[in-house]
């Protein structure tokens, strides 16, 4: 019997995915699409708060050996709500910036919301696999939403194929589930036989490091800021990168289950928030500090993940959707507004519009790791239990947190910098750099950062007591909780507040060999894409000259035995087919002669034939 916690669930996946698919198929008006894709992700937000509650699981067949299974537990329902709530307030800022056609743009936003929510409560390997494809491909349609833009569309291929390279992990370790006997469903996978355990485990690992935009495949996040600023938002906070991290949460049991992928996830995680936070440091525009510092807080979570602290993880990853959706869409708002992301363009921009630059400044100071704002304690809540385990990361986590501030930091020196008089024309320059600017920010991109700036400020509580030994039961890891020394927590505070205060005394650093995102990109143009079309190209030659020359000689030598067989066919065959059908003319013109009409004529040949028949019975007898 279905009951309605089961039915909430199967609407809060599916709702927004059919919503989605109506919106870009029948194409309606841009008034009433945006109305009614507003009414679709807010009843997903209600039910998604009544299955965090309620916590249901269903299942349906699907393939051989595994069904279609969703299921909520504590720490689906923690990040579940995030998703949909953040989907709410992200399509109600994009309204303000009118973007159109405004039922595909809707359309994919929704269904790209619904893969998130399926990734999030997906059971089975071939349901994440399902949710993992879809999610995806929709981000490849969101990154080039103004596919009239060459660029664009060059930047979204460029996420689709990375990510879609580490996905082949996912399959690699579905195939490994089926030969380690243990079953495809997520909870199962510890349990498979240790060999094939190793296979699941890397194939995770490569898998959610693609889509979390880690080390070495972060520089596609670079890439991915070409697209509209509300698909930046989700895209980074609730969507898509953070669903790689979620995935290493969510398995982080076949991680503690090998010798190598726990410290391997810390060690990658580790050295991403350190040297991306170096990379968020040196950028001058907006969106690609933003972007680079999405891939350093999501390194604290797979961090997290390796050192099996679940539910600090979980914390910081819904804290950080909220403070990175914040910042996106202040981003987003004074790009439409001045037409310019570049920082030197946007200083003091925050006393022009007060509340927008106070609601960013919140996620500033959050980002930066100030007390008591939320990624303060999430992000100590990580790095305490990866203390225990390793000194050494310890330290690293603790280098990338003050690189946090000091990116944070530089950003709010320039949003609130009082521009003097004989220095306004060259930050005028900017201005209408990038798009037309409206010179304004309307009600509907301003009231969501309103409700995020809450989130980012609040946040923290989930990871602090007492309501962080609930978050700790919920996720499965009562006894893993510990709550972090007072003294752990002042001191990341204060080193927070010295770095802010040396940023703002002294111009932050951009270190030059940084800015190019550490030439990932021309290293995996250099290591993998040139070597893979000198391969193409080598096949290629090998097809044109060995191949096709083969076939070629092969086709020339079948037409000149064709040619031959053709003359022995024309000369004797022929001849031979001509000379017998002559033969057979000429007998055929015998037997007729005797075939007269006259009755007396056939009585002489039957008694001649009469006469020859007893001559031979004599004389054969």
């Amino acid at each position: 019997m279905t009951t309605p916690e089961a039915v909430a669930l199967w609407g809060v996946v599916g709702l927004p995915a059919t919503a989605g698919a109506v919106l870009v198929v029948a194409r309606p008006g841009d008034r009433v699409a945006v109305r009614f894709a507003l009414a679709a992700a807010t009843t997903a937000v209600m039910l998604s708060v009544l299955v965090a509650v309620a916590r249901p699981a269903v299942a349906v067949p699907f393939v051989a050996g595994a069904d279609f299974v969703l299921a909520v537990d504590g720490l689906a329902a923690l990040v579940l709500p995030t998703v949909m709530v953040v989907t709410l307030l992200v399509l109600v800022a994009a309204v303000g910036e009118a973007l159109t056609p405004a039922a595909r743009f809707h359309g994919l936003m929704l269904l790209f919301a619904a893969s998130a929510a399926l990734t999030v409560t997906a059971g089975t390997l071939p349901t994440l696999l399902f949710a993992w494809e879809l999610m995806g491909a929709a981000s490849y349609a969101l990154i080039g939403f103004r596919w009239q833009d060459g660029a664009r569309v060059s930047a979204g291929l460029t996420a689709i194929v990375t990510t879609r390279t580490a996905d082949l992990g996912l399959y690699v370790a579905a195939g490994a589930a089926l030969a380690g006997g243990a079953g495809l469903a997520l909870s199962d996978l510890a349990a498979s036989s240790p060999g094939w355990r190793h296979v699941m485990a890397a194939g995770v690992l490569v898998a959610a490091l693609g889509k979390a935009a880690q080390l070495p495949f972060s520089f596609w996040l670079s890439s991915a800021m070409v697209g509209p600023s509300p698909v930046s938002a989700l895209l980074h906070s609730a969507a898509m990168v953070a669903m790689g991290g979620y995935l290493l949460l969510r398995t982080q049991p076949l991680l503690a289950a090998t010798d190598w992928a726990g410290p391997a996830a810390m060690w990658v995680g580790g050295l991403t928030a350190l040297l991306l936070g170096a990379v968020a440091l040196a950028q001058r525009d907006l969106k690609q500090l933003l972007a680079a510092s999405t891939c350093a807080q999501l390194g604290f979570v797979v961090l997290a993940a390796g050192a099996g602290a679940v539910a600090g993880g979980a914390t910081h990853l819904v804290a950080h959707a909220a403070v990175k959706a914040l910042l996106f869409l202040a981003a987003g708002a004074w790009l439409a507004a001045l037409g310019t992301k570049q920082l030197p363009g946007l200083a003091g921009v925050a006393r022009r519009w007060l509340l927008v630059g106070s609601s960013a400044s919140i996620g500033l100071l959050a980002l930066a790791g100030i007390a008591p704002l939320s990624l303060w304690a999430t992000k100590d809540a990580v790095l305490a239990p990866v203390r225990e385990q390793s000194p050494v990361l310890y330290a690293v986590g603790l280098a990338a947190a003050a690189l946090s501030a000091a990116y944070a930091g530089k950003a709010l020196v320039v949003l609130w910098r009082r521009v003097p008089v004989d220095e306004q024309a060259a930050v005028d320059a900017y201005r209408d750099e990038e798009e037309r600017g409206t010179g304004r920010i309307p009600l509907a991109g301003r009231m969501p950062l309103v409700v995020l700036a809450v989130a980012a400020a609040c946040a923290g509580l989930l990871a602090l007591p007492p309501v962080g030994a609930v978050v700790a039961r919920a996720v499965g890891q009562p006894g893993g909780y510990l709550p972090v020394p007072v003294r752990e927590l002042g001191a990341s505070a204060l080193i927070a507040l010295v770095v802010l205060f040396l940023v703002w005394r002294w111009r932050a650093p951009e270190p030059g060999w940084a800015r190019r995102w550490l030439d990932l990109r021309d290293a995996a143009r250099m290591l993998v894409a040139r070597p893979a079309m000198a391969a193409g190209q080598a096949a290629a030659r090998f097809d044109d000259r060995v191949v096709d020359r083969g076939v070629e000689r092969a086709a020339a030598a079948t037409t000149a035995l064709a040619t031959r067989a053709g003359r022995v066919d024309d000369r004797r065959i022929d001849r031979v087919v001509e000379l017998v059908a002559a033969g057979l003319r000429r007998l055929g013109h015998l037997a007729r002669r005797p075939q007269t009409g006259q009755l007396h004529q056939y009585y002489l040949q039957a008694v001649v034939v009469l006469v020859v028949g007893v001559v031979v019975l004599v004389v054969l007898g």
